[in-house]
């Protein structure tokens, strides 16, 4: 059974492309034959967390691919760590903005993700999608999530999962606006190309695909 999550609007949207994306790539995926549920995060530190905490207790998935929006990015990108840290530059939809506090209090100050991110970035590249490997998922929400999932995967030993970031929807932006975005219809296919080489790929592709700074 595979999850896929994305996340309700925030500062000030009326749309979340991760979430239209999540729904999207879940029908596609169910199209194919593939258990899949897709669900709808909060986006508040804490509940966001127990949401996701609740959804991996229903349904019990082997895979999971959190998404979340970035704004400003060009195209998908896939999060290689998730660290303990909060620290929001602006409050979230409860008003909440912690400030250098863990995710988790006494949990260690990284995880790296389970999925093989760099077989996913040589998937969507053949497949004409702009992604790349991100070592920064941030240090809000999206963060958050990633981090909450990674530490409650380690008593679920047979469970991989980690977060994608998807830039602004073509349709989000003004006419005119020069932020990068991209069609929500491949934001949906990109997800879908995570989960299927996330299922075919045992093991990660040992190819370049780090940062300078």
């Amino acid at each position: 059974m595979i999850l896929l999550t994305g996340f309700e609007p925030f500062g000030g949207d009326t749309a979340n492309p991760s979430w239209a994306a999540a729904q999207s790539a879940a029908r596609l995926l169910r199209s194919e034959g593939l258990d899949v549920q897709a669900v709808e995060l909060p986006c508040v530190f804490g509940n966001s967390a127990k949401a996701l905490t609740a959804a991996l207790e229903r349904f019990k998935p082997e895979l999971v691919l959190c998404a979340g929006q970035a704004g400003g990015r060009a195209g998908i990108s896939l999060e290689r760590v998730a660290i303990n840290c909060d620290d929001a530059r602006i409050p979230d939809n409860a008003g909440n903005q912690p400030v250098d506090e863990p995710v988790v209090q006494g949990g260690p100050a990284a995880y790296f993700t389970s999925l093989p991110v760099k077989a996913a970035l040589a998937a969507l590249t053949a497949a004409q999608i702009p992604a790349e490997v991100s070592q920064s998922a941030g240090t809000y929400v999206c963060n958050h999530v990633f981090y909450a999932l990674m530490h409650a995967l380690q008593m679920r030993p047979g469970t991989r999962g980690g977060f994608v970031h998807v830039p602004y929807a073509d349709s989000q932006l003004p006419a005119g606006s020069s932020a990068p975005s991209l069609p929500a219809q491949q934001m949906a296919a990109a997800l879908a190309v995570v989960v299927r080489t996330a299922l075919a790929t045992a093991a990660d592709l040992k190819i370049a695909a780090g940062a300078t700074h």
